[in-house]
Order: C-alpha cells, then structure tokens, then sequence
C-alpha cells in the first residue's frame, strides 16, 4: 500500500492566508465596500433568474393566443378544439404527476461538488516543515487530530475547520446532492469528510485523487464523473486549475488559513441559494467569465 501523501499545496492559499492576516488592519471603508458588491453581486443573480422565469410565462402567453387565434379563424375546428383546450385546462389542474416533474426540473436534482482543502477544511502534518510556519490559529476554530497509518509509517495531521462549514454543509444539503471532490489521497480525505459528515448524512459521494486527471502539472477535475448533465452541476474550489476542463461550471472561492473573521461560506449561499432554480447552471456562471460579477 502506497505511503500517503500529504493534501494538495495550493498556490492561491498562500496568497490568500497574506491577504486575510491584514485584513484586521484595514480600513473599516473596506469591508463596507466589500458588503456594497456582494449585494449588487446576489441581487444581479436573483434579478438573471427573474428574468429566465418571466421569459418563460412571455412565451407562454403567446402560444395561448396563437391558440386562440387558430380557434377564431378556423370555425369548423372550433368545436373539437375547445374540448381539447378544455381537456388540457383540466389536465393542468389535475396537476399530474409529469406535469409536476416538469415543474421540478428547475429546483431538483442538482449536483453541488466542494473542494476540500483550503475550501473547507486546512490541515498541516505536524512535525512537518510547514507545521512550523503555521499561523496561530485562533482558539475559536474547530480543530482536530487525525493519524493517517499505512505498512510503513504513521503521520499526524492538525485539520482546523473554515469558520461556518457546519452551517452551511446542512444548509446546502437541503438543495443540492453534495459530491466532495479532492485532490488529496482517500487515506488522509476519508477520516477528514467523515468529520465533517458525522452522521453520514450530508455528502453523498466522495472523489480523490485517483479521479483526477494531470494537466500541466495541476490535479484538474472531471465533474462529468458526478453528474454527466453539465446543465446540473458546479464546482467550488479555491484553485483555478479545477476549473480547465469545465469553465463555465466553476464557482471559485477564496483560499482560507486560519482567518477566524472569515465569511466566504456564508457569501457564497444567496448564489446558490439562486442557481437551483436555473434551468441551466451555466447560463448564470458563464457572466464570471464574461466580466460580470
């Protein structure tokens, strides 16, 4: 059995944990500007999602009259067509069962796929180099020790908990089938999800490194693995190098270290919040791509 390997380093983490250690000594404009953005941000999606769902009933309307018109300017047909309309009028109030699928497709069965590392959780391998550069991290954020044991050695790991993680893995549970996707080997990742998950209840699959495919160096991942219809799945990750093979599917984050102040989790739920309702996911997360934030 192969040795463990260690998580995944991650660039951006390194940045960010700089970025989030100054945070505190900021000026207090900032974080109002940044609260001023994340608003116009979640009110842009909500008002993108309005839009589809009025489209839709605008469309529907015109069919109607097309109908309508079709009764009023065919008069022999008049009499077979009002009992057909008159049969779909009571059809639609039956409320059928294909007529509530067809009105579920919007909200059900969307896939949501996490990163581990520096998404949700950071760790750092006592006794190891980076274990003694390691911020202080707060009192206040969970932490706990996990042994990861093979044929040939035993290594222990401080894995401390992103600030709100709990909340918002129930919350997003209730709207999304949760899929944990890691670029860290299954003996390090599995003893970690299932601390995150302790009642078995919130993830519903798991992918680790062998799942991964290798492009230029970077561990790149194949969401179609977890859910082969695009239209129905994304992606939070904190490195960018997720997102190659699937851009418009990519939710990014920001790396977390030990910041106790940290709220990324809780900023990203409005957005999510709003994408089950999407017909197609990616008509939503391909404006990142196009410069609208």
């Amino acid at each position: 059995m192969a040795s463990p390997a260690p998580p995944t380093t991650k660039p951006t983490a390194v940045a960010n944990a700089g970025s989030t250690g100054t945070s505190g000594t900021s000026s207090p404009v900032i974080p109002s500007l940044r609260r001023r953005r994340l608003f116009f941000s979640h009110l842009f999606q909500y008002i993108t999602v309005a839009y589809q769902y009025l489209c839709a009933m605008f469309n529907l309307t015109i069919r109607r009259r097309c109908i309508e018109q079709q009764q009023q300017s065919s008069p022999t047909k008049r009499t077979a067509t009002a009992a057909a309309a008159a049969a779909a009028v009571a059809t639609d109030r039956k409320a059928t069962p294909a007529t509530v699928s067809a009105a579920l497709q919007y909200y059900k069965g969307k896939t949501l796929i996490l990163d581990l590392d520096e998404t949700l959780v950071h760790s750092v391998r006592l006794g190891s180099y980076a274990a003694t550069r390691q911020q202080k991290v707060s009192a206040s954020i969970k932490r706990k020790k996990i042994e990861v044991r093979d044929d040939k050695q035993s290594l222990l790991y401080e894995v401390y908990k992103r600030p709100h993680v709990d909340f918002f893995l129930k919350t997003i549970s209730q709207w999304y089938k949760v899929v944990i996707f890691t670029a860290s080997m299954a003996e390090y990742a599995d003893p970690v999800i299932d601390w995150l998950d302790q009642d078995q209840s919130l993830v519903s699959q798991r992918y680790f490194r062998q799942s991964c495919v290798v492009r230029n160096g970077n561990f790149v991942k194949d969401i179609s693995l977890a859910e082969p219809d695009l239209g129905k799945v994304c992606l939070v990750d904190n490195s960018s190098a997720a997102f190659e093979l699937f851009q418009e599917n990519g939710i990014p984050i920001p790396g977390w270290i030990s910041n106790p102040n940290d709220q990324c989790l809780l900023d990203l739920l409005p957005l999510l919040d709003a994408l089950r309702f999407t017909a197609d996911v990616r008509s939503i997360l391909r404006l990142r791509l196009m410069g609208v934030s």
